[in-house]
């Protein structure tokens, strides 16, 4: 497995008690230490990446909305830092790397360990901290290849990936599937929202449930879809907020949890996966989740 990261990652910084913040980075570290994996640094993404997905007149905004110092908020919990664009570039940039190096050969699964997260911000607007949306530029970017005629996406993240959603809405080429707890943020994510092409699955999951309850969700209606699928790329917007002790949500995973979903994700993928940080904002519970579920992805991969 090769992991995509960058320094840039800590220039996104939000205000004091977001929890979104730069302390995330070294959590994940954590959990990626002494694990057997090839690091690499995660490149610049380019206008032309963003734009797969965005309108101009949104990126550009976003570019030039950074302040010199401090913040400027663009949404209710979405802010800006000076250093928040080249971060979220640089989750772009790792994304599209991470996609040319797994269809390219030269590893099985890749995930990339940059912030902000992107699962969350709409063709035209940033929320929920995301600024662009990395995973959906990612299918996009990969559906770009001749060789690629289908990809498919899980978000297992706590929230609703209305972004992707959103972004991919139209494109019937990529099946998108996520699972959530409802009622939360952002209000989305009902099985009747099926996409233009009936392509996405939405699995509501009820507050409160358990690892157990995902598992037989899982096994029932997402993990089916995706092997049917049979795509030429898994890609996966691996957010670690359904833990038990995350602040943000109430369900009650395990760390075993994400070990077993990258076990269960890798045997309907087809052999190729690229899986991108999202949320998860209890540090000692990511850096434990993280672990589990890249170590588990790279030794399946190996």
């Amino acid at each position: 497995m090769i992991v995509f990261s960058h320094s840039d990652s800590d220039g996104h910084v939000t205000p004091p008690g977001h929890p979104e913040r730069v302390d995330r980075m070294a959590a994940v570290e954590a959990g990626l230490r002494d694990l057997s994996l090839e690091r690499r640094v995660s490149p610049l993404g380019s206008r032309a990446d963003v734009l797969l997905c965005h309108p101009a007149a949104y990126h550009d905004h976003i570019a030039q909305s950074a302040p010199p110092e401090g913040w400027a908020q663009i949404d209710g919990d979405t802010y800006l830092s000076p250093g928040s664009y080249a971060a979220a570039m640089r989750a772009v940039g790792g994304m599209g790397a991470a996609v040319d190096a797994v269809l390219g050969g030269e590893a099985a699964s890749a995930f990339v360990a940059c912030r902000p997260p992107g699962h969350h911000a709409e063709a035209a607007r940033a929320m929920g901290f995301c600024l662009f949306g990395t995973v959906a530029i990612g299918a996009a970017l990969a559906l770009q290849r001749p060789e690629v005629k289908r990809v498919a996406i899980v978000d297992f993240d706590v929230h609703h990936g209305n972004g992707t959603q959103d972004l991919l809405w139209d494109e019937g080429r990529c099946l998108f599937t996520s699972s959530q707890e409802m009622p939360l943020f952002p209000g989305t994510g009902r099985a009747d929202e099926r996409g233009a092409h009936g392509q996405m699955i939405n699995l509501p999951l009820r507050a409160g449930s358990d690892g157990a309850a995902m598992r037989a969700a899982y096994e029932r209606l997402i993990l089916p879809a995706v092997s049917e699928w049979q795509p030429d790329l898994l890609l996966v917007s691996a957010g670690f907020d359904a833990h038990h002790a995350d602040p943000l949500a109430s369900l009650q995973w395990e760390a075993d949890d994400f070990r077993w979903l990258a076990q269960r994700l890798w045997e309907v993928s087809g052999g190729r996966v690229v899986s991108a940080l999202e949320g998860g904002y209890d540090l000692p519970a990511l850096t434990e989740s993280v672990r589990a579920y890249v170590g588990e992805m790279a030794r399946l991969s190996a």
